[in-house]
């Protein structure tokens, strides 16, 4: 990835054309964060309006969190892990059984400088999105190289534009 590519993501606001067109079509969405940490909550709430489209946003750091509050199997994260494509996909699907939004956003992936396992990378992240009838995992990776703090925010920005795309797809 360039570096141009980087400052893009990093300094761009998907929240806001979000913010824009979920406001616009009257449309609600509800979060389920884990290697986020919230920080995409908090660019949602950035924008003045927001309460009225979102609806839930919670983290869900353990694993203890992701079967409790979003209904993930234990043996989901037992056999591919808590940062997998299964794992995203039941997050999103669990949230959307939870707060009947429109849209869920989840988050789960490994933003350093330690936690990487074999196959699983410094910054590997999937993104669940369910939708009208659809669920999707979006696998992003990441520089790895990036500090902790700005791998947080690529991650939450990415996961922003991926909920824009799959929310105007679904449209």
């Amino acid at each position: 990835m360039g570096l141009f590519k980087l400052f893009t993501v990093l300094f761009s606001s998907p929240e806001k054309k979000l913010g824009v067109f979920l406001r616009w079509h009257g449309l609600s969405v509800s979060t389920a964060e884990s290697c986020t940490g919230g920080l995409v909550s908090s660019l949602l709430t950035d924008v003045s309006g927001s309460s009225e489209y979102i609806f839930e946003n919670i983290v869900t750091y353990s694993n203890t969190a992701k079967t409790k509050y979003l209904d993930v199997n234990p043996d989901t994260l037992s056999e591919y892990g808590a940062v997998s494509e299964q794992t995203a996909k039941e997050m999103a699907v669990g949230l959307k059984n939870q707060t009947k939004t429109d849209y869920t956003l989840a988050t789960t992936g490994i933003a350093g400088p330690t936690g990487e396992s074999p196959g699983k990378p410094i910054g590997l992240m999937y993104i669940g999105i369910y939708g009208k009838e659809t669920v999707e995992v979006k696998k992003i990776l990441a520089p790895h190289w990036l500090p902790r703090t700005v791998m947080k925010k690529y991650f939450a920005k990415i996961a922003l534009i991926e909920l824009y795309k799959f929310i105007e797809k679904d449209f």
